[in-house]
């Protein structure tokens, strides 16, 4: 049996300990230790990662009584485990700031927290009721005032005869013995990963969204020196978003509401001088029979504007190309599926249409496809 070093101390990153076993498989070397401080994925945490005696630990998985170590080398004898600091200490401030949102939920909703997930970024919490939009900033507040207040996180392991009268949060009934974490005021759960000593250590929590997500919602948060990068990045992308618009850097929303505003009016603008233009090309293709036109810049909405409208002007068939062989067939009285087909087939293209119509893309410039057509 191994003993547990991180419920000891979950601020061990470094430790002495004796290899009981180390055994050859498809994950490398299986590395058992009597003691470990190396934290076993659970509980919605990741594992630790760092070394033993030099040699990289891949992954800690808990087998049994036993934390088991996945190590690229084999490891014998007595050894040094040093933990990834960083990322420990990382894990324990997302961790525990999600015990203290869902302690919140609980206490104001009484919902239960449904399912838990550290991504690289952002980590979920998902809840099975509905939380109000205008609820999120207060449950943001109350949970930062819980870091504010540096409150001592107890875990520990209540005797048999002390489990009946504790409270805690849990979705179904457990067997001793039962580990509680424990954050005054605020959170009682049953919880097998490690956390920090205090609440200040979080540092910082923030709530990002909250969707629906099934019967309920999902809450997208983080906590620490994630949630500092993140908001740091976002104040930098705010900056560069307040010199682009000349706007003070609190008020870019509404610069980009104006911005957006002029936009609108400008493209309805063009869109009208567009069509004006589609008219008079069709004018100059009056009655010419078939036409090929070529017209950069245009969308292929546009294309098949142009065509239609030629189209209706010259009595034959319209063939309009743009940038990047954007291309569009239109006969009011024939069919264009042949030509359109061929041109598909000469120039590795693909598209389709109806009786009259054929519209796609072709993998050539307007030379080559102008050569198409001259006999």
């Amino acid at each position: 049996m191994t003993r547990k070093l991180y419920y000891e101390d979950s601020h061990l990153y470094r430790f002495q300990a004796n290899v009981v076993s180390c055994e050859e498989n498809e994950k490398g070397y299986a590395v058992i230790l009597d003691a470990t401080a190396f934290y076993p994925e659970g509980g919605g945490q990741a594992c630790d990662l760092g070394t033993l005696n030099g040699v990289s630990v891949l992954d800690v998985q808990e087998q049994g009584k036993d934390v088991v170590h996945y190590c690229a080398n084999p490891v014998t004898g007595s050894a040094e485990g040093i933990i990834d600091q960083n990322r420990r200490f990382d894990l324990m401030q997302q961790h525990t700031g999600e015990h203290i949102v869902s302690g919140i939920v609980c206490q104001r909703f009484g919902y239960h927290n449904v399912g838990f997930h550290v991504g690289a970024d952002l980590i979920t919490i998902d809840f099975d009721g509905p939380i109000p939009a205008d609820a999120l900033p207060e449950i943001e507040l109350e949970a930062n005032r819980a870091v504010w207040q540096n409150l001592p996180v107890r875990c520990w392991v209540p005797s048999p005869e002390e489990l009946p009268s504790v409270t805690y949060r849990t979705k179904r009934a457990l067997p001793w013995p039962v580990r509680i974490v424990e954050v005054p005021g605020t959170d009682s759960c049953a919880c097998c990963g490690v956390h920090v000593k205090h609440t200040g250590e979080i540092g910082l929590i923030k709530l990002f969204s909250c969707v629906k997500f099934h019967q309920g919602v999902r809450i997208e948060m983080a906590c620490g020196g994630r949630a500092l990068e993140i908001l740091n990045q976002a104040y930098d992308q705010n900056r560069q978003v307040s010199q682009a618009f000349s706007a003070k850097i609190m008020e870019t929303g509404e610069a980009a509401r104006r911005m957006n505003d002029r936009l609108t009016a400008a493209e309805f603008r063009a869109t009208g001088l567009e069509r004006r233009i589609f008219e008079l090309i069709a004018e100059g293709y009056a009655g010419k029979g078939d036409v090929q036109h070529y017209e950069a810049g245009l969308a292929p909405a546009a294309v098949r504007e142009l065509s239609d409208r030629i189209a209706r002007s010259c009595g034959g068939t319209a063939a309009v190309f743009s940038d990047n062989g954007a291309m569009c067939l239109v006969n009011k009285n024939g069919d264009v599926k042949p030509l359109g087909d061929a041109l598909c087939q000469k120039f590795g293209g693909r598209g389709g249409g109806k009786y009259g119509y054929f519209q796609g893309s072709l993998k050539a410039e307007w030379p080559e496809i102008k050569s198409f057509f001259v006999i």
